[in-house]
């Protein structure tokens, strides 16, 4: 039998009469973008970024140093840090199980609930804090309860901060588990239960690493969303310097009085969000 004249070939291509034809690769980055897509696209770019640009263009770069080293700045960014990282591990604490039971469990009604959970996305904050009121304030349907029985006021207090801010912020983190949990095969957690264990730990042994990708990545979303609040904690828990005054009250503070310094604290914010971002794309969101 007469060898193949490449040493290359493949015995199925051999067998198959010879050396099939490959289609050749399309090269994804070569195509050209068409003019009726491109121009709009563009358009949509330059509206995003122009704000960003205008911002440093406007930037008091001479004065920074001074505006940035203020106590008020430095209560503020660290008051912003905690209660965004606290109104986080709330996030996680109670979406996760929101999430898993969203995706896993079938119940009547499970989208009304659904609905009612992603409702805060597109809720105007400030009707959030004046809901929020309405529940947890000192003559609230819960909230009078928890001052006539345990002396507990949540409105204007860091506490408050951290509930206004969770309660914005959660919803991103269920929205990413839950997809994250859809996109996962159940067949996992089935099998870890037909093995003996019971549900509760089939999820924190087998779930839990599965979706920790989806967790990380709602997280840090979360923490985004709580860092940049505003509406909800203006109206939930006030603007009292050192107590609860967060970075976006901040500003919009200085904006009144001191336009440099809002500026300032404008780029912080914007500096963090874009560092947020980055990391997330990086570790999360990348695509190969």
């Amino acid at each position: 039998m007469t060898p193949p004249a490449s040493g290359k070939a493949s015995a199925v291509d051999t067998l198959g009469g010879g050396p099939r034809r490959r289609r050749p690769r399309v090269g994804r980055r070569g195509r050209a973008a068409p003019l009726p897509l491109l121009v709009p696209a563009l358009i949509g770019l330059v509206f995003l970024v122009l704000p960003l640009v205008a911002l440093l263009i406007r930037a008091p770069w001479h004065s920074m140093p001074d505006l940035l080293t203020s106590t008020e700045v430095w209560q503020a960014l660290r008051l912003s840090l905690v209660c965004a990282t606290a109104a986080t591990a709330v996030s996680l604490v109670l979406g996760v199980p929101l999430a898993w039971l969203l995706a896993r469990v079938e119940f009547p009604g499970r989208g009304l609930v659904r609905a009612l959970v992603t409702l805060p996305l597109v809720l105007p904050p400030v009707v959030g804090g004046v809901a929020l009121l309405m529940a947890l304030g000192r003559n609230g349907v819960v909230g009078k309860w928890l001052d006539s029985w345990f002396g507990v006021t949540l409105p204007f207090t860091t506490t408050g901060v951290v509930i206004a801010e969770a309660f914005v912020a959660m919803p991103f983190l269920v929205i990413s588990v839950e997809g994250t949990l859809r996109a996962a095969d159940p067949r996992y957690e089935e099998a870890a239960t037909t093995l003996g264990a019971s549900r509760f730990t089939a999820f924190r042994r087998v779930t839990l690493p599965l979706i920790a990708p989806g967790i990380a990545a709602g997280a840090v979303l979360a923490w985004a969303r709580a860092l940049g609040e505003f509406g909800a904690t203006i109206t939930f828990a006030g603007n009292f310097p050192g107590r609860t005054q967060t970075m976006p009250l901040a500003v919009y503070l200085a904006l009144q009085n001191d336009p440099e310094a809002a500026i300032a604290l404008s780029l912080v914010l914007l500096a963090v969000s874009i560092a947020v971002l980055a990391g997330l794309r990086d570790r999360w969101m990348t695509t190969r």
